[in-house]
């Protein structure tokens, strides 16, 4: 019995690969090997991208927290553990909106975490 085998699997996922390599440069984008090699770095790349997104954009809301809280006399250590202590529940990402577009709002937070 002679071996069988997939040809229309195989097709598909070799050109699946090419779709996904289009746009890079040279063989990178048409040899088969080397553009699954690429695919492949490019999706780690992508995947630990998404996780170092979070991280930058936590960071961007503390250094502006911490901007507004000095411009009230604060420090960011200082608010979050006055907001902590009173129980205040606000996320950095709205607390960080507030000082960068309403710092009126963002001052009276400042005041009621102190008081």
């Amino acid at each position: 019995m002679p071996r069988s085998r997939n040809k229309v699997a195989s097709r598909a996922r070799r050109k699946r690969v090419l779709k996904q390599a289009k746009g890079y440069f040279g063989t990178r984008s048409t040899a088969n090997t080397v553009a699954k090699n690429a695919v492949e770095r490019g999706l780690q790349h992508a995947y630990k991208g998404r996780k170092v997104k979070k991280r930058v954009y936590r960071n961007l809301w503390v250094t502006r927290i911490n901007a507004a809280a000095r411009l009230n006399d604060t420090t960011y250590s200082k608010l979050m553990g006055a907001l902590h202590d009173k129980n205040i529940e606000i996320n950095r990402k709205t607390l960080s909106d507030l000082a960068y577009n309403n710092p009126e709002a963002f001052k009276e937070i400042v005041k009621t975490a102190f008081n």
